[in-house]
């Protein structure tokens, strides 16, 4: 069985330290980027220019969460400068699997996200496309929310399929994940956990990261610490 994944996210990290703030979690299995334009999302982040500094400065893999318009034309640069997995929103574009294989072309996994409103039965079939699905189990846009459990039914029939061995995706998820909710989306049948404060607001980050994983380890029936 697979290690749990933990992803600590840098929009919870010290932006005028990112460089020091992703050496605190050399454990981590990936390093989440959340990618926003103020467009898809009513935020606005980091771009390309700061993930290419920061590939620079890490090994940990870069798994880049583009919450944007237009992923067709701006997901590929960010595989092209050597992030591992670059995710997009389905809510984003009309031709999700195109906007994959250009990801997968330009030497990146390809992962599909839908919002907590978004329900999963449409894109099972595309699935099949995809390395990741990221479930968003707050509304985009922003850290620090309260993690939603209703989503955790499409993480369910997801590995539901993946058990069976029709998909063969990572399920990641990616909002208020924390001590109290890890635990849960493990049983539910996630892979990989994205989290934020309670990784970088923590006194000791890498040591943040290991409890995670044991956590998640702990109380799923798919993975080992």
């Amino acid at each position: 069985m697979p290690e749990p994944l933990i992803a600590p996210s840098i929009l919870a990290a010290d932006f005028a330290r990112l460089a020091d703030e992703t050496a605190a979690v050399v454990g981590a299995d990936w390093l989440h980027v959340d990618v926003m334009d103020n467009h898809f999302v009513p935020n606005l982040t980091l771009g390309l220019p700061v993930v290419e500094s920061l590939l620079k400065a890490t090994d940990i893999p870069m798994d880049c969460h583009l919450m944007i318009e237009d992923p067709a034309r701006w997901a590929p640069p960010y595989a092209e400068a050597g992030a591992y997995n670059v995710t997009f929103h389905a809510e984003a574009t009309d031709d999700p699997v195109a906007v994959a294989r250009d990801i997968r072309a330009a030497g990146a996994k390809a992962g599909l996200s839908v919002k907590p409103g978004t329900p999963i039965e449409p894109y099972l079939e595309i699935l099949r496309q995809f390395d990741t699905l990221l479930v968003m189990s707050v509304e985009p846009g922003f850290g620090g929310q309260k993690f939603m459990p209703d989503v955790l039914s499409k993480v369910t029939a997801v590995r539901r399929l993946v058990d069976a061995g029709e998909l063969t995706v990572v399920v990641e998820i990616d909002g208020g994940i924390n001590d109290d909710t890890i635990e849960a989306a493990a049983e539910a049948g996630v892979d990989c956990f994205v989290a934020g404060s309670a990784v970088f607001g923590a006194a000791d980050p890498g040591l943040a990261v290991q409890n995670l994983r044991r956590q998640a380890a702990a109380a799923s029936a798919h993975l080992r610490t």
